[in-house]
């Protein structure tokens, strides 16, 4: 199987290239097709196909690509393939490497794009600059692009409970501002929606103007603070399970040392 290396360093290769012996491929994806563009020895032409976004017709790409170099009278040692990180995530750079199949994930903020305001972008150009990009990562040279480190299946779930809980505290946060939101159409300034009973205290709630709040406004209050409660709740078990991941790597750490 084919492992990150021990010695990773996310701005530049630490393993020669030999650009005659190794297929360079990159892969544009979306959420329904994947462009792959590739650099194969002994192959005047550039390869650029358009695949369903499936692994199995990825690697089966891949291997053609190899039995046309090897047609070719080249040798191939290593298969390199880069995208950008996104929605997929890890999952096929993992599933790559389980087929030996060496396999990097670019940061995508670390990619130099043109400042134009209108400037051209299609699949066929962000591949182009995706090769450069690894081109000069391949070839050791500094600021062409950074490498996300690929986290195990298990380093990735442990993440969850930690960023679940930073989506429902800007859950809460958005809720509230609604709230405040709201109150303030009606003058009410003072009114803390995040105190308890707050549900209680709006039937007796008054208005700037004296009046009792409308009928479709208090109800509308209701469903917010309705789903407050369920955030809150949420957010607690999700911080309770970020504190239990904590506890057993502390107490793993100490049973190592």
């Amino acid at each position: 199987m084919s492992q990150q290396p021990c010695h990773f360093e996310a701005s530049r290769s630490l393993t020669a290239l030999e650009q005659d012996s190794t297929i360079i491929a990159v892969i544009e994806m979306s959420q329904s097709k994947w462009l792959v563009a590739a650099l194969v020895p002994g192959i005047g032409r550039h390869p650029l196909k358009k695949l369903d976004a499936r692994e199995e017709g990825l690697l089966t790409l891949l291997h053609r690509w190899r039995n046309e170099a090897g047609q070719a009278g080249r040798e191939i040692k290593r298969v390199a393939v880069a995208y950008e990180a996104g929605r997929d995530g890890f999952w096929l750079a993992r599933w790559l490497r389980a087929r030996d199949v060496e396999v990097y994930v670019i940061h995508p903020t670390s990619i130099a794009v043109s400042r134009e305001h209108r400037r051209a972008k299609t699949d066929r150009l962000d591949t182009e600059l995706l090769m450069r990009a690894f081109l000069g990562w391949l070839r050791g040279e500094k600021r062409h692009c950074s490498m996300v480190a690929i986290p195990t299946i298990e380093e990735e779930d442990a993440r969850r409970p930690s960023r679940e809980r930073q989506n429902l505290v800007s859950e809460q946060t958005r809720i509230v501002n609604q709230m405040k939101a709201i109150f303030a159409r009606f003058g009410i300034l003072t009114f803390r929606p995040t105190l308890r009973k707050t549900e209680e205290r709006l039937r007796g709630l008054r208005t700037a103007e004296g009046t009792p709040l409308p009928e479709n406004t208090r109800a509308e209050l209701c469903r917010h603070l309705a789903r407050l409660r369920v955030v809150r709740e949420s957010s607690k078990n999700a911080c309770a399970s970020s504190w239990r991941l904590l506890l057993q790597r502390t107490a793993l750490t100490r049973c190592c040392a």
